[in-house]
């Protein structure tokens, strides 16, 4: 099986790339090793919501239908990645897991866990959510009490009555904790202290500002500012409600793990679970057999450096300003596609 494109990944960045592959005529799938349609947002947990109206959380070409209160929840964006699938018939393939990706004479071999493919260019839109980062401290396997992860997090239900440690600085944090402390004891603890956004400030903001930075660069300012000076923790009504409840308050972060709790060696606190909000790397395991890096793989915009025919796409400002949310996706899918095209088509006239 040939194409010009594999597209790896059918969340929402892969059928952003989708869009327009399909638009720049060329020949592609996707493959997707999920087993139903909505990319990671339906193993996001329940109560997750948006940052943002509907209206501001659109991939290219087809807004996302209302929501009546507030701000989308993740039930929503499934809903909606769904039908935009269906609605522009793009060709996925799932549940298909690539295990390896190899460079070949006319491009690039795909394998995965049943057929292999060949494309002349690879976008690789495979995301973070399931490779989530876990931190190394001393003592973490002599913890007697329950420790998950963020992306394994699904209801405050198992924690009610218990002492809950809630680990790291960002909005996963800040809203697990909300729902959490809603039913036990919460201590959490950050490496710095957490910067919360002025109340009025949500995605729509964020968006606006990415995107004077993104024109500001473009411009050739290297001094923009950006997001980071508004601060890092979206205050959606759960975190408000939790502030006023008096319960987001950081502590600096332990450096050993006990048996029944942790420590920073000169204060003890007992704790029944932790949860670790700490992260996400890169899904990039397969890409191995093409020795891109040692370290982080060095990109030019969203080419791979000295291969401009593997693309990655929805990695955060890695891959483009704000190229993680719904919205901003689109902008960098619509570049990258418009310059592999062009690339593709330079290939075939030599």
């Amino acid at each position: 099986m040939k194409y010009d494109v594999v597209v790896i990944g059918g969340g929402q960045a892969g059928l952003a790339a989708g869009y327009y592959l399909r638009r720049a005529g060329l020949d592609f799938v996707i493959l997707d090793n999920q087993t139903h349609a909505g990319g990671s947002w339906q193993d996001y947990w329940p109560s997750l919501h948006l940052f943002s109206p509907a209206e501001y959380s659109r991939l290219p070409g087809w807004p996302m239908p209302p929501w009546p209160n507030g701000f989308p929840s993740a039930s929503h964006v499934v809903d909606y990645l769904r039908v935009y699938e269906k609605k522009y018939e793009l060709p996925v393939r799932r549940p298909v897991e690539v295990t390896s990706v190899h460079r070949v004479e006319d491009g690039y071999r795909i394998d995965t866990d049943g057929a292999s493919y060949s494309a002349a260019a690879v976008i690789n839109a495979t995301g973070t959510w399931s490779r989530p980062f876990w931190p190394s401290y001393p003592g973490m396997r002599d913890f007697g009490g329950i420790q998950l992860h963020a992306a394994d997090y699904r209801s405050p239900d198992v924690f009610a009555g218990r002492r809950v440690g809630i680990v790291g600085g960002g909005n996963s944090a800040a809203q697990i904790l909300a729902e959490i402390s809603t039913v036990a004891e919460t201590l959490w603890f950050t490496n710095r202290e957490p910067r919360f956004l002025p109340d009025d400030v949500d995605g729509r903001v964020l968006f606006d500002v990415a995107s004077d930075r993104a024109r500001a660069l473009a411009a050739g300012d290297t001094d923009t500012g950006g997001v980071a000076g508004l601060g890092d923790i979206v205050m959606v009504p759960p975190v408000k409600q939790a502030r006023d409840r008096g319960v987001l308050q950081a502590r600096p972060m332990f450096t050993t793990i006990t048996a029944d709790g942790v420590t920073d060696g000169h204060t003890t606190e007992k704790l029944d679970a932790i949860v670790w909000c700490t992260g996400f790397r890169p899904a990039l395991r397969h890409l191995g057999p093409l020795h891109l890096s040692n370290d982080r793989i060095a990109l030019d915009r969203w080419h791979v450096r000295d291969e401009p025919r593997v693309v990655f796409l929805g990695y955060g400002d890695w891959t483009g300003l704000a190229s993680a949310t719904l919205i901003g996706v689109g902008r960098t899918a619509r570049a990258a596609v418009e310059e592999l095209a062009r690339i593709l088509t330079q290939n075939e006239e030599r």
